[in-house]
């Protein structure tokens, strides 16, 4: 996750100190850039869901005809793909850019000294080593906390503040410096620190009010990753078989439920991103359903298809016309897929037969379902 975290953490560096000096107006910032970016992405899939609803009625009438012949169903699929000029896959890419850009942001939020403050590797380690020790006091428990096994960094942020508040002067070897940029540093929203992760057990949690206020984010976290996911259905839905849209219909339990429980084990401002994310991408499928709506665009795609196909028939009938006349060129042009691919299997044939002195067998209808 760091290398991932690295061009993040330079962006989140310059939203912090250069426009809003506060790291969860930040994170906001960032995430809406994030799905400004990905615009472009989307409007793909959204095309490409449009082009899976107007080969529907191809793709059910390739399964039902090859049913008992899984192969060639995928040939016969993936001939249609190529000669439409589509990439069935080309729509899973904005689903997974989202994975790097969480796992990275996921760590800008573990090391937000690293990456905001920036005060060196040698100063974090010692500052660790301190905020350590003072976790592990028993003394120190009740005031500090549970200490943020995956991030020593923000466990070096409750100790140096708590060693300022109490004058212990535990990190002042480091230098004064280092001591004022964290206590400076903006890392808390309304009174809740952003590293805090929120818990189940309301005895884990700094307060009884911080508790509520932490289980608000993974509940909303898995509602509008639902509703997401409903909006999402609703453009996928003419795309897809009865198969699909069981698995989708699970995947609209399971995906909010997940979110729910990564929620509970990461800091709350990785699920503010999420509840972020999750609300402008609604707003952003809304729009794009408006401006693309797929029902009507697949209608459209299917119309043009069949204009395409009817013009090509009618050009290999005039060719034919013509190639009765003796038009070599008229000739070639009049052939049917099914022909051409006949002929070539033909031609390999001879090939074969003259090399190997076999006998030459005339390509049959069964030869070329294979």
């Amino acid at each position: 996750m760091r290398i991932l975290g690295y061009p993040l953490g330079w962006i989140m560096y310059w939203l912090y100190h250069h426009v809003t000096n506060n790291y969860a107006f930040a994170l906001l910032l960032f995430t809406v850039a994030v799905r400004f970016v990905l615009v472009p992405l989307a409007v793909k899939q959204q095309k490409a869901s449009v082009k899976m609803a107007a080969f529907k009625p191809q793709i059910d009438q390739i399964n039902k005809k090859y049913k008992n012949n899984p192969q060639k169903a995928q040939e016969e699929l993936q001939q249609l793909y190529v000669e439409e000029n589509f990439n069935p896959m080309g729509g899973c890419l904005p689903v997974l850019i989202q994975f790097p850009i969480l796992f990275g942001l996921i760590d800008v939020i573990y090391r937000p000294i690293s990456h905001i403050i920036r005060p060196g590797a040698a100063v974090i380690e010692q500052a660790s080593a301190i905020a350590k020790k003072m976790f592990e006091d028993p003394a120190l428990s009740g005031a500090l906390g549970r200490s943020n096994t995956y991030s020593p960094e923000i466990d070096i942020i409750k100790a140096v503040r708590y060693a300022s508040e109490h004058g212990t002067g535990a990190f002042d070897a480091l230098g004064a410096d280092f001591v004022t940029a964290v206590n400076d540093f903006q890392f808390s929203l309304f009174g809740i620190s952003l590293g805090d992760i929120p818990v189940l057990n309301p005895a884990d949690a700094p307060s009884l009010s911080l508790y509520f206020i932490l289980l608000l984010v993974p509940i909303l976290s898995g509602v509008t990753s639902y509703i997401l996911t409903m909006f999402t259905n609703r453009n996928t839905a003419a795309a897809a078989d009865e198969q699909t849209m069981a698995m989708t219909r699970s995947m609209a339990i399971m995906m909010p439920l997940m979110s729910v429980y990564i929620a509970f084990k990461v800091p709350v401002a990785v699920g503010m991103y999420w509840v972020i994310s999750n609300i402008l991408m609604m707003i952003q499928t809304m729009i794009l359903y408006k401006v693309m709506n797929p029902q009507e665009l697949a209608q459209k795609a299917i119309e043009e298809m069949e204009e395409r196909r009817q013009l090509a028939r009618e050009e290999r009938r005039k060719a034919k016309e013509l190639a009765k006349q003796g038009d070599e060129e008229a000739a070639k042009k009049s052939l049917s897929q099914k022909e051409i691919n006949r002929q070539k299997l033909a031609a390999a044939r001879k090939r074969d037969a003259e090399k190997y002195g076999e006998e030459y067998v005339d390509v049959t209808d069964e030869d070329l379902k294979h």
